[in-house]
């Protein structure tokens, strides 16, 4: 293994050296190691969304000669977390990272690295920034507010400047690389309002300063290469969000709460997106993971045929179609009085089980990410106190990942968390859309014989003990 290891670096630094040698027959290369693997595998999905599955090797590392059918960001996904690589005729780029600190370890080598570790820099200094900027909005006045952002972004277009008078690059790097700085502060213009004057008074947000976005003219709807641009989706939700507030006003009362599930908001959402969007591979995206969201907490069974009817009609792709009207099914199984779906799991002891075998009285069925820290962490803290509080009822913990047994393990006992009532799912994709899960915020509260009271249990919220302490006094979840 050392040998085809010095072998591969040997090829780098040949290929490094060799300049353009790989344009000539398409080709480019790509590999690295994984420290840490959450399973054996990093998936690259390409600009036109075609998936390659590289397997690890015993010593944790992966290498492919890959057919480069189009310059552009791809997308490299391991234990399900993701970043962009961008390449380009004659790269040959490795990575190395350790998935406990995913972005911040990712570091390139080879050809077409230094691009590469410009761009995850960048992104994890604007992952850093909108924290910041996420503090500030509470309470920072419009026009200061944006006098920060500003200067933040005057400073990275001029760091930008000073590396690409180091080297020449090409014109697709440098559209991509100022795209994420200012689709970054885009995003956070776009964002502001929800934060500053919140959902209880959020109709002020037509008292914005003229001009507060007049960065709007300057916006690209249909640039399909900005499609990999991570601030870029992230910018064109929320702008989307604002534009859609101005038919919601329309018949709210002045002091009326902000409510972000209406249908007549999120079906202004999609009418919006069709209507200023031409690129079917944009467009498709936006109002995908819009309807999706709208789907998943909607209570209304006549609000989500109307949102799937509308969005049937606008979307162009078949298996987005398909991904949907699937999702509003698993949702419509969900609904209080139905069994919960019988999903298989594995144990800490690598048996596979059902989910309902597991419920012999009261049950609360929560979910962690491995990728997501401090939920799993909060999570867990609030479910041991109400353990303590109520102990006529169980609790079943669920990874939602595609981590093997050592990786799920090691992550329940790095935190000192025990594995008894601890699972994760045998296929967690189909399982997922089972269960309809969009977000481990979300529980599943069902009562002794699995049947669901709450498919939609927010255990964060303080009115949730309450509640949970009356539907147990009432006895609605014993049926006794």
């Amino acid at each position: 293994m050392m040998i085809r290891v010095l072998l591969l670096l040997t090829l780098f630094t040949l290929l490094d050296c060799k300049g353009n040698s790989e344009s000539e027959d398409g080709y480019v290369y790509f590999g690295g190691e994984i420290i840490n693997p959450n399973n054996d595998y990093v998936v690259l999905n390409s600009p036109e969304d075609e998936s390659d599955t590289l397997y690890l090797d015993q010593n944790n590392r992966f290498f492919e000669k890959m057919p480069l059918a189009k310059a552009g960001l791809y997308t490299f996904i391991h234990g399900g977390e993701y970043q962009r690589i961008l390449f380009e005729p004659s790269d040959s780029i490795m990575i190395r990272l350790n998935t406990i600190d995913f972005d911040e370890s990712l570091v390139f080598t080879g050809n077409g690295a230094r691009k590469n570790n410009y761009l995850i820099g960048v992104f994890v200094e604007n992952e850093s920034d909108n924290k910041k900027f996420m503090k500030l909005m509470w309470d920072m006045e419009p026009k200061k507010f944006e006098e920060v952002l500003i200067a933040d972004r005057e400073k990275k277009l001029a760091e930008l400047d000073q590396f690409l008078a180091q080297k020449e690059y090409s014109p697709l790097f440098k559209m991509i690389a100022k795209s994420n700085i200012n689709y970054d502060y885009y995003y956070n213009k776009e964002l502001y309002p929800f934060g500053y004057y919140g959902y209880n008074n959020l109709i002020h947000y037509k008292d914005l300063p003229e001009g507060f976005y007049d960065f709007r003219s300057d916006v690209e709807y249909n640039n399909e290469e900005l499609a990999g641009v991570i601030p870029y989706y992230r910018f064109l939700f929320y702008h989307f969000n604002n534009l859609a507030l101005g038919k919601y006003y329309e018949t709210a009362t002045h002091n009326v709460v902000f409510d972000n599930k209406s249908a007549v908001y999120n079906l202004e959402k999609l009418r919006l997106m069709d209507s200023l969007i031409d690129s079917d591979k944009i467009k498709n995206h936006l109002l995908k993971y819009t309807t999706r969201d709208f789907v998943t907490v909607s209570q209304d069974s006549s609000e989500i045929n109307e949102m799937l009817s509308f969005y049937l009609q606008r979307s162009t792709s078949e298996s987005d179609k398909d991904y949907i009207k699937k999702l509003v099914s698993s949702v419509k199984r969900l609904k209080a009085g139905n069994v919960v779906p019988n999903i298989k799991l594995m144990d800490d002891k690598d048996n596979e089980v059902e989910l309902v075998s597991l419920v012999k009285q009261p049950t609360l069925i929560y979910f962690w990410s491995s990728n997501l820290p401090m939920l799993l962490r909060n999570s867990h803290y609030k479910v041991k106190s109400l353990k303590s509080k109520f102990p006529q009822m169980d609790f079943i913990g669920i990874n939602i990942n595609d981590d093997d047994k050592t990786h799920w393990e090691t992550t329940l006992t790095q935190y000192k968390f025990p594995t008894t009532d601890e699972y994760r799912f045998v296929d967690s994709k189909e399982a997922m859309n089972d269960l309809a899960i969009n977000s481990v915020n979300r529980s599943i509260l069902v009562d002794k014989d699995g049947k669901i009271i709450t498919s939609n249990a927010m255990i964060f919220t303080s009115e949730f003990e309450d509640e949970l302490a009356q539907l147990l006094q009432t006895k609605k979840l014993t049926n006794k």
